[in-house]
């Protein structure tokens, strides 16, 4: 390689299974009913914390949400319910895709544990 040439990126491939992931449960002011144990695996972050991709998993619980970050999910396991603070809800399954827009305020209701592959953009990161 010359000098002062940087290497091209790479593509970077995410298993469809992880290792040890990071738990933790819903914080109390956010959460509504249930008490679920959560799962993360970041399998990618970019260098600045902005963008990030990986697998998520919840045990059934309802909690508060609210976006700054824009997010992309992909259901692979399980049932949730999610609704906007005017009351429009979808309930999301295996297989479905579907776009959670920055500003999004409402509710996560996790009717059975639910495994999503997630990716995230957070502007302000």
């Amino acid at each position: 390689m010359s000098r002062g040439v940087q290497p091209l990126p790479q593509v970077q491939m995410l298993a469809a299974q992880a290792g040890a992931g990071e738990s933790y449960f819903v914080a109390s002011e956010k959460l509504i009913s249930g008490n679920p144990k959560q799962t993360t695996w970041v399998q990618h972050a970019s260098a600045d914390g902005r963008f990030s991709a990986g697998l998520w998993h919840s045990e059934v619980g309802k909690w508060s949400i609210r976006y700054t970050e824009q997010e992309y999910c992909r259901i692979l396991e399980g049932v949730s319910l999610i609704t906007a603070a005017d009351g429009q809800a979808v309930t999301v399954r295996p297989g479905d895709e579907f776009v959670i827009p920055r500003g999004f305020v409402g509710t996560w209701d996790v009717l059975a544990p639910t495994l999503k592959r997630f990716v995230i953009y957070e502007p302000d990161a």
